[in-house]
């Protein structure tokens, strides 16, 4: 099992490209299954989940074809199969994505019950009222969600009890071929949503209001959608990951290819933790002018506010920065797993329910750590650049999830860091 050996870095400098959106791509893959055409997706990371779920869309029956540059050609006029089988479903919690365009499209689907990170409950029971709200007979048995809608889906009103990502994009594309209009209340407001909103209508959908608590749905026949080309949105996760490197190593970190204005709160934190942020087109460019950075108080929730995708970066930041930064999670309860790794580098952290304290000290202390979640593996990763010695981070599946070819981007920057094999 691969594992990364870090050592302590002195202030990164440099520049990196940052990758397509893995939270955006996903739903685009499984958007494709709307539509009874070819179409072709670019800006696509090479990802653990990005190849489960196009070996998920194999499995079923698509034609696929990925070229060096990772654009992926999508035909799916011709599936054998409507089934999402566990042993591909277990890793990726994303691949009940699949779910709202199998049902809408076919008619039935069968999407075994996911897997993923381990970082609190996100029941499915949103997405399965969703689909009963839209007509859907919805049976969980065996493991699996079995759903059928002979007649077609028909468009409703819909208030989600709790705003979440994939319940909103997942009920989105089923209502996008459902008869009549739907109405989606409390939606997640992501950039992700609002980007899969935007491949559906190149498609031919008839979506507006995403990216606000408000969308709208007008049904489509499935006639009416056709391929297209389409480019998936910057990574704003790993791009505040590559900002908040520099910040914490007091350097001067560019990321490229990015998407500023869906970065607005990780930019304010990195000010406020006394970084210089400019801005020049899609790049981001921080600048520590060699300070220690300054502790800063987060309180995640759902977008337009602080991303508890970034939660973890920060509070790797907050264990060297002067003075206590207090972080208060409000989106997941079981996502504090990196503090205790960070411990045992020597972090002063004090956990009590969903708030963590860090008083900062100047460096922490090389240690064996291990990942726990895709979040939490880049959090240490951070962590060991400002660590005395050596420091080996274990379980790295979880960060190559998320992250494309995390150490050589890093390297770039000037880290010392490699990955190593046992």
């Amino acid at each position: 099992m691969d594992k990364l050996l870090i050592q302590r870095s002195g202030p990164l400098n440099g520049c990196v490209r940052v990758s397509g959106a893995k939270n955006a791509t996903l739903p685009i893959l499984a958007g494709c299954l709307l539509v009874p055409d070819s179409v072709r997706i670019a800006n696509v990371p090479h990802l653990n989940d990005v190849t489960t779920t196009v070996s998920l869309l194999g499995r079923m029956g698509a034609k696929i074809t990925i070229d060096e540059h990772m654009v992926v050609e999508i035909d799916t006029r011709n599936l054998t199969s409507l089934v999402a089988p566990y042993e591909l479903v277990k890793t990726m919690r994303a691949s009940v994505l699949v779910f709202g365009p199998l049902l809408a499209r076919f008619g039935c689907a069968e999407v075994s019950l996911p897997g993923g990170c381990a970082i609190g409950a996100r029941p499915l029971n949103i997405h399965i009222e969703g689909m009963r709200a839209l007509g859907a007979d919805v049976q969980v048995e065996d493991g699996y969600i079995k759903a059928s809608a002979p007649n077609g889906l028909v468009g409703a009103d819909i208030t989600m009890s709790t705003v979440t990502v994939t319940g909103t994009e997942n009920i989105m594309m089923a209502a996008a071929l459902a008869k009549g209009t739907t109405r989606l209340f409390n939606s997640a407001c992501e950039p992700e949503v609002e980007d899969l909103a935007n491949f559906l209508n190149q498609c031919g959908a008839k979506i507006s209001g995403a990216g606000t608590s408000t969308i709208t749905i007008e049904g489509v026949d499935v006639d009416d959608l056709h391929g297209t080309s389409y480019s998936a949105i910057p990574d704003r996760i790993e791009a505040g990951t590559y900002l908040v490197a520099g910040a914490i190593t007091r350097g001067k970190v560019t990321v490229r290819d990015a998407n500023p204005p869906s970065m607005l709160n990780i930019l304010d934190k990195l000010r406020e933790a006394g970084a210089e942020i400019s801005i020049e087109g899609d790049s981001i460019t921080l600048d520590m002018k060699g300070k220690r950075p300054k502790a800063v108080d987060i309180v995640t929730a759902p977008y337009p506010d602080f991303p508890t995708d970034m939660q973890a970066q920060f509070m790797a930041l907050n264990t060297v920065a002067e003075g206590k930064g207090t972080i208060v999670e409000t989106v997941f309860e079981n996502r504090f797993m990196h503090a205790n790794e960070m411990m045992r580098m020597g972090a002063d952290i004090k956990l009590e329910a969903n708030t963590a304290v860090s008083k900062g000290k100047e460096l922490l202390k090389g240690a064996p750590v291990m990942a726990t979640d895709l979040r939490a593996s880049a959090s240490l990763v951070l962590a060991a650049l400002v660590a005395e010695g050596e420091t080996m981070v274990d379980r790295i599946y979880h960060i190559d999830r998320g992250y494309e070819c995390i150490e050589e981007k890093l390297r770039q920057l000037g880290a010392s860091i490699q990955r190593v094999s046992g």
